[in-house]
């Protein structure tokens, strides 16, 4: 076997695994039940141009995610490895271009260890098969600054080809996450053309035909939406974006140095071998210890601080923000490793044992998640209201959403929502009673599945509705004509119609040909 056949074999090798853990564990909430739903929701509705949490428009992000969610559960039905998969994919498109990269700039033994060293950290093994826009938005990132910089250093001139991908990678990146998808890269590029003083190279890069290339991909969703919704970009992009980077009363406030502990966690432990590498080097010594040139080096480092500084800044910090920044961080591991241990006897069996400790860790967090967070997760009621519930019947939820629970039954309508929304308009903060009530400002008839909670008391005593509720929530104890249905891990499943909902309930066992959810098991027997 060659070399290279050795490195693509250890590419499937890597990209098995995530799969294999992907499969694992439950749907995570808030995330992966949000987007997910929005994803299943689009399938099932057809409107292709506008996500949908709960049949309200949802704008948070840019539709990429929901698109290839939608397609993936069409051909492979609706489940959790269905969605995972278009994570997963993104995640082994960055792992193989990391490797064709590092091969054409230095070893293929490097390139290899680099793929490695980036593969077997938490950050792909969770990040990759988690189900949101961060793994997305970094691999698009990350393959538009390398399309770019190896357009840039073909020559005197960039070469148009590989510049044009690089214009199609930054669509692909603001379908993904916004903004965040054109100004990465441009910032990182910015830096390193002024650091290795290449910056003029720029006039020569094809921008009527790039620009052209990224606006026929990027813009037509982006108009289609203004026109039909006129206040979307005021929404979208000062809203979610401009004011989520800037303002401080968003969720997960952290500290300036959230994300340096971030990365010691998700590159754990080939970070250190990367932080080895601050320090000012001379081409001659650096091409001649490692067979990369200088020029690579700095846009290593020019990546990784213009990305670090860029998400600093904020104070709402999450941890998939910094995904972009892994791809580089593991190449300066990987020369790390060659200059420290490639020498030392053992050195090969200590780096197996490494890998083999990330990947026991990343299979105990798959194995175990599940039970630490059932009592966020609604998966339990929903099994039973699947196959308890009718098409017919509607469900009302209030004082918090499952965002699993939609996914999991297959619901077909939108789920009622109980609250007080006039004094939520006011005094909510940055949650899933929010999420609802701006997008309703949207779609007024979307909307209308926001109601009062007086609306219980009106339909305790006939059939055919259901209330999902935390465990604890007293709503509907003192309603006549409501009953305890189900009493799950942390949600309540309560029923409407007293004695007729009970005797309902009795026989519904024997009744193998009653219509059900998609979501009920016993259905498929």
């Amino acid at each position: 076997m060659t070399e290279r056949q050795k490195s693509w074999l250890t590419l499937a090798a890597l990209w098995l695994l995530l799969l294999l853990l992907a499969s694992l564990r439950p749907l995570a909430v808030p995330d992966e039940g949000r987007y997910g739903e929005v994803g299943r929701w689009m399938l099932m509705s057809g409107d292709w141009l506008t996500p949908r949490l709960n049949g309200i428009p949802f704008f948070h992000k840019p539709p990429l995610l929901y698109w290839l969610d939608a397609i993936s559960l069409a051909i492979f039905g609706v489940n959790e490895v269905g969605l995972r998969l278009v994570p997963a994919l993104h995640a082994g498109l960055m792992l193989i271009a990391m490797y064709l990269a590092t091969r054409h700039i230095s070893t293929e033994q490097i390139a290899r260890r680099a793929v490695i060293m980036l593969g077997t950290g938490l950050g792909i093994l969770v990040g990759g098969q988690y189900v949101n826009h961060d793994m997305l938005v970094a691999t698009w990132i990350s393959l538009g600054i390398g399309f770019f910089a190896f357009s840039i250093m073909a020559g005197d001139k960039p070469n148009a080809w590989l510049a044009r991908l690089g214009f199609l990678a930054c669509a692909l990146g603001m379908l993904s996450k916004g903004l965040i998808g054109v100004a990465l890269p441009g910032l990182v590029l910015l830096v390193w053309l002024i650091w290795t003083r290449q910056f003029k190279k720029i006039r020569y890069l094809p921008w009527v035909s790039g620009l052209a290339l990224f606006g026929a991909v990027a813009l037509p969703w982006f108009v289609l939406a203004q026109q039909k919704y006129p206040d979307f970009f005021n929404y979208m992009f000062i809203g979610q974006q401009f004011n989520r980077y800037t303002a401080t009363t968003y969720n997960n406030p952290q500290p300036w140095w959230f994300y340096l502990l971030a990365l010691t966690l998700l590159l754990f432990p080939w970070l250190f071998f990367a932080l080895g590498q601050v320090r000012r080097v001379t081409s001659m010594t650096l091409t001649s210890a490692l067979g990369i040139d200088q020029v690579w080096w700095r846009l290593c480092w020019a990546w990784v601080l213009s990305i670090l500084l860029f998400f600093s800044i904020p104070n709402s910090k999450l941890v998939g923000y910094i995904l972009p920044v892994l791809p580089p961080l593991a190449l300066l591991a990987a020369l790390g490793w060659q200059r420290v241990m490639s020498h030392r006897t053992h050195a090969q069996r200590w780096f197996a044992g490494i890998c083999l400790l990330n990947l026991a860790i990343a299979l105990v967090l798959m194995l175990k998640v599940g039970d630490v967070t059932k009592s966020g997760r609604s998966k339990d009621v929903a099994e039973v209201l699947a196959c308890a519930a009718t098409p017919g019947d509607r469900f009302y939820v209030s004082g918090a959403y499952p965002y699993d629970l939609p996914f999991y039954v297959q619901t077909t309508q939108a789920m009622i929502a109980l609250e007080d929304w006039p004094t939520l308009r006011q005094k909510s903060g940055d949650g899933w009673q929010r999420e609802l009530f701006e997008g309703a400002d949207f779609d007024a008839k979307a909307g209308q599945v926001l109601q009062s909670k007086e609306v219980l008391a009106s339909i305790a005593q006939t059939p055919g509705h259901w209330f999902v509720t935390r465990s604890g929530n007293p709503m509907v104890d003192n309603l006549p004509g409501w009953s305890l249905h189900y009493k799950g891990n942390g949600w309540n499943l309560y029923r409407s119609g007293g004695s007729l909902a009970a005797a309902a309930a009795a026989i519904e066992p024997a009744s193998p040909a009653r219509a059900t959810f998609p979501g009920c098991k016993i259905s498929a027997r």
